[in-house]
């Protein structure tokens, strides 16, 4: 029959699927047999080369699968979730270390959760999850196991603990409790930077608290001498600069070109307002190590003071295009436009960056001043306001705020926010400079006198430190106050410095001319008011004191003192001969009798003109 192929070919079909329903059944009880031999030890090594070269998706695959083969191991379940945050799945990381319970069973576990959840925004649950933490040993509610392959609980988890709760507090404005939390963890950690680094960075202690921190610290947990000598070192760099003019020296020299070293460098030049060495050194920074954001700031800021607005705008460019959400990039963008006097764009750049980062100082300090370069005194204020209450730790607020009041001729609000500013920063030589301001406008001249010296004194006793025209008011004003105190010689010699410093300055040579005046010295003064008018014509009270100055020389010095001042009178008999010399004149006999002329005795006219002359001659 036909249909007998075909029945056969179904038969063959039929015997193929059982032969291979046989053979998978085989390979099955063999992948199981095989599974049940796998070494994990061997397998958890396996997957570490991955998370050093940073593939992380292939870790994860395979930390899942590690996961269920050890049936929840938890130290395979904690680096599983530690992988899961590194690459940036807080949720599922934090709800992985829930379903295995990991939270409840060890410091760590509950540490990862909170990061998780702080990196997710939800920092009220964060706080809630530390919140049972004891910060002087270990957890109330914890039963804190040591299991094997998860960091345990020793003083330096302790204190990561601590410095994630200030951070959740800092997040909540609640700079108090965040100070507390800082503090606690260098004391229990003592190398732990990134409180230490947040503490100095996020201006929340002053000056002298500053250094009594530096003294409350245990660098006794320190391995050895050396690390201690380190560590102190190190520390001692990142302090404030602002506050006091230093030398600028480096203690260890194999440190020399270190790029934090050589930050703390900078930052040392620039507040001694060494702006062009400052630039040398981060501009070398930034070569070898582009974009670094510890030196960004201070480059920028020198870059402003320099006034270099072509690399101000392509650094700028770059920051933006590279790093579009750091404050710093839209920092330098608004620098930018303040820079080039474009103040409008420059606030909402500003406003941008500390946005992005609410303690970052330098932007809000020149979000202010461009309100303050427009004489927007109000608005500048309120904007030192806001500052000041963010950075508690920082007088520049407050000095600011001072400035304001005082242009606006209320020198007791001046006087009391300058008191404030002493206070945080009792050495920095502007604060000194704006109170010996407000003493000399009370005309407390002995006072100000004191606080201008004060200030002068605070600076480096090097050649570079008082070269910035930065300064050249501290000389003029104490020339001022030098002449109000009758000291016309000093008076000279500070405004001379001035001159050195800022040369084209109209209302230094204004200055000088009129301290020479008072010093009875005319003829410079007549000079210094001169260059003074030629480089400012409008001058109301030079062209004033110009004039009178002149009077006075005229009337007490005499051009030619070997000359008379009255006219010489020559007599027609003298004149004639002189005139004529040796022609001839004839003269009739008619002519000559009626010529009289007598030598004893000046014609009428002449007589009247001599007197009308000395009458004048004595009103003068």
């Amino acid at each position: 029959m036909e249909v007998q192929p075909q029945q056969e070919a179904d038969d063959d079909v039929t015997a193929t699927n059982n032969n291979n329903n046989a053979a998978d059944a085989c390979s099955n009880s063999a992948l199981t047999l095989d599974l049940n031999k796998i070494d994990l030890p061997t397998f958890r090594q396996m997957i570490k080369p991955y998370l050093q070269r940073h593939q992380l998706e292939t870790a994860l695959f395979w930390y899942d699968k590690l996961v269920t083969l050890s049936k929840g191991n938890p130290q395979d379940v904690y680096w599983y979730a530690d992988t899961l945050y590194k690459s940036g799945q807080y949720h599922r990381a934090s709800k992985l270390l829930e379903r295995y319970k990991l939270d409840e069973r060890c410091v760590s576990g509950r540490y990862l959760k909170a990061k998780c959840h702080y990196e997710s925004k939800d920092f009220q649950e964060a706080l809630n999850i530390l919140q049972d933490f004891d910060e002087s040993e270990k957890s109330k509610d914890i039963k804190s196991e040591n299991i094997d392959g998860i960091p345990k609980s020793d003083a330096s988890l302790e204190s990561a603990v601590l410095l994630l709760k200030a951070k959740i507090y800092e997040c909540m404005e609640n700079r108090e409790l965040a100070l507390s939390c800082y503090k606690k963890s260098l004391k229990l950690d003592v190398r732990c930077f990134e409180a230490f680094n947040n503490l100095i960075q996020h201006q929340m202690l002053s000056a002298p608290e500053e250094k009594k921190l530096m003294q409350q610290l245990n660098f006794n947990l320190c391995e050895d001498e050396s690390e201690r000598t380190l560590t102190k070192y190190l520390y001692r760099k990142m302090l404030k600069k602002y506050n006091k003019p230093q030398d600028v020296s480096n203690e260890i020299d194999q440190l020399n070109d270190n790029f934090d070293v050589l930050v703390s460098k900078a930052e040392q030049l620039f507040y001694n307002c060494e702006f062009n060495n400052c630039f040398k050194i981060t501009s070398g920074i930034l070569k070898s190590d582009p974009y670094n954001p510890s030196c960004l700031p201070v480059h920028i800021a020198s870059l402003v003071e320099l006034r270099k607005t072509k690399e101000l705008f392509y650094l700028a460019h770059k920051l933006v295009d590279l790093y579009p959400n750091k404050e710093i990039s839209w920092f330098a963008v608004g620098a930018y436009y303040f820079l080039i006097n474009k103040h409008e764009p420059a606030r909402r750049y500003l406003s941008k960056s500390t946005t992005l980062n609410r303690v970052f100082s330098p932007a809000w300090l020149m979000y202010g001043h461009s309100f303050g370069v427009e004489n927007e005194h109000d608005q500048a204020m309120a904007a030192y306001f806001s500052a000041s209450k963010l950075m508690e730790g920082c007088h520049l607020p407050l000095l600011y705020i001072g400035l304001e009041y005082g242009l606006t001729n209320n020198s007791k609000l001046a006087d009391r926010f300058f008191t404030e500013a002493q206070k945080i920063a009792p050495e920095d030589p502007f604060v000194l400079h704006e109170i010996a301001v407000i003493a000399f406008q009370n005309q407390q001249y002995a006072e100000a006198e004191n606080h201008f010296l004060n200030a002068l004194n605070k600076f480096v006793a090097s050649p570079q430190s008082l070269k910035s025209d930065k300064w050249e008011p501290l000389f003029n004003n104490l020339g001022h106050v030098s002449r109000k105190l009758k000291k016309f010689q000093n008076s000279i010699k500070y405004h001379k410095e001035a001159l050195t410093l800022l040369p084209n300055n109209s209302s230094t040579y204004s200055a000088l001319g009129y301290t020479y005046a008072l010093s009875g010295d005319y003829q410079s003064s007549i000079d210094c008011f001169h260059k003074s008018l030629a480089i400012r014509k409008d001058d109301a009270f030079t062209t004033t004191m110009l004039n009178m100055v002149v009077e006075h020389f005229m009337n007490e010095y005499k051009p030619y003192p070997e000359f008379s001042d009255a006219l010489p009178f020559f007599t027609p008999a003298d004149t004639i001969p002189k005139y004529l010399g040796s022609s001839k004149v004839e003269v009739t006999k008619s002519e000559s009798s009626s010529i009289t002329l007598d030598d004893t005795e000046e014609p009428l006219a002449v007589k009247e003109v001599s007197m009308i002359q000395d009458e004048e001659m004595e009103d003068v």
